[in-house]
């Protein structure tokens, strides 16, 4: 596994070119972020490996017990279009770690650095059938990994529309050990007292990263009514001058979106937005002749039973409201059948306290959004599913924990 990292970051500009041609993502970000993350993730869990044990049990009677935690078995990964290189090793990382074998299959539009990374496994000594990539679409190659018998667990990431497929054939097949890592809403929340440059700055970018292709892109908004206009007159200023345009370009920030259909999805949901009466504050259209590209979109006096308050958009669109008491907030914020993550900005501890052991959601980021880290688990609470990326506790969603007990006779003690 560490070789494994150091053959990634041998070939930074190849696999960033890579992810830029098959989803639109920024060429500069990748060389810079993406890659070098994943050789960071493969090298956490690398040091994770020999690090497995069980534990000595206190037992009750005259019996030695403890406990093993074993390889799972055969895993089965399916993984999304957004972040291919990130979401990869999210999975793949741990899993060999734990001592699996596996099949992953990553998304029909943006398969090419899948397959480069298998080439870099094999360069490392991974063994032959220990790392292998099914390049398919989701109904065919994605339904096979989900219903075979052989397939001791799967680990999902995309929609909760196709999660919950996902379940389904793994509950009518074998019972297969099941991790899902589904859709999200995610609101900020933005009180009186927060430092409206920097708040502005997060809720630009907690929803245009990665032109908003981004699980737990902060797609709803709340400001509380006090620095409300302030607030939204700096982001509206800070979102028309964001550049839009061709990825492999160093000066760009936000590529096209990953193709045609997600860039016509996003179109209709803004016609919803319009249509449901919701205030256009700045984009809305697309961008040029040529390309998936799509303006920074700003929508302003969203309601919750609003399509673009509901519904995740996947896109650079942005629903925003006005709240006036904490309650308020912590009940809009909650008014969602996701619960993934959730931002907060305030100088008060009390309300950061409050408020983020509030809100039913897998993180909780206070003044700051998108702070990931190897250590630090994420996943999902109601419909954005269950099981957790990073940390030890994707490890263990690998491994089996088996007890073994033994008659102790004579035993001075118990």
């Amino acid at each position: 596994m560490m070789k494994f990292a150091d053959l990634i970051e041998q070939n930074v500009e190849e696999l960033a070119a890579l992810d830029t041609i098959d989803a639109g993502k920024l060429f500069s970000m990748g060389k810079k972020v993406d890659i070098p993350h994943a050789a960071s993730v493969i090298r956490y869990y690398a040091g994770a490996a020999d690090k497995i044990h069980g534990e000595v049990l206190k037992m009750s009677n005259a019996f030695h017990g403890y406990t093993l935690r074993e390889p799972i078995g055969v895993v089965g990964h399916i993984i999304p279009w957004n972040f291919p290189t990130t979401l990869f090793f999210l999975k793949v990382a741990p899993a060999l770690a734990a001592g699996c074998t596996m099949i992953a299959k990553p998304a029909e539009q943006t398969p090419l650095s899948a397959l480069y990374y298998a080439h870099l496994a094999k360069l490392a000594g991974i063994p032959d059938g220990v790392l292998n990539i099914i390049t398919g679409f989701g109904p065919t190659a994605g339904a096979a990994i989900s219903s075979h018998m052989d397939i001791d667990a799967v680990s999902f990431t995309g929609s909760t529309e196709v999660g919950r497929v996902v379940m389904k054939a793994a509950a009518t097949s074998n019972l297969k050990v099941v991790s899902l890592e589904l859709g999200g809403k995610s609101p900020l929340i933005i009180f009186d007292d927060a430092d409206v440059d920097m708040a502005a700055q997060l809720a630009l970018i907690g929803i245009l990263h990665n032109k908003g292709e981004i699980c737990v892109a902060s797609s709803r908004l709340y400001v509380q009514e006090g620095i409300y206009d302030k607030l939204v007159a700096k982001l509206v200023e800070k979102a028309k001058a964001w550049v839009v345009g061709d990825p492999f370009d160093p000066k760009v920030q936000h590529g096209p979106q990953v193709d045609k259909q997600q860039f016509e999805k996003i179109l209709s949901y803004i016609e919803h937005g319009k249509k449901e009466g919701a205030t256009l504050l700045t984009g809305g259209k697309p961008l040029g002749e040529k390309g998936y590209y799509i303006e920074p979109t700003i929508f302003a006096e969203v309601k919750e039973d609003m399509l673009i308050a509901k519904d995740e958009i996947f896109g650079p669109v942005l629903a925003l409201a006005k709240f006036k008491t904490i309650d308020e907030a912590i009940r809009r914020a909650n008014s969602t059948r996701y619960g993934l993550a959730a931002g907060i900005v305030t100088k008060d501890l009390n309300v950061a306290n409050t408020v983020s052991r509030s809100i039913r959601a897998g993180t909780i980021w206070i003044n700051c959004y998108f702070a990931f880290d190897n250590d630090c688990p994420i996943g999902g609470y109601k419909m954005s599913g269950f099981g957790r990326d990073f940390g030890l506790e994707a490890l263990h969603k690998y491994l089996q924990v088996k007890s073994v007990v033994t008659p102790l006779y004579n035993s001075p003690w118990l």
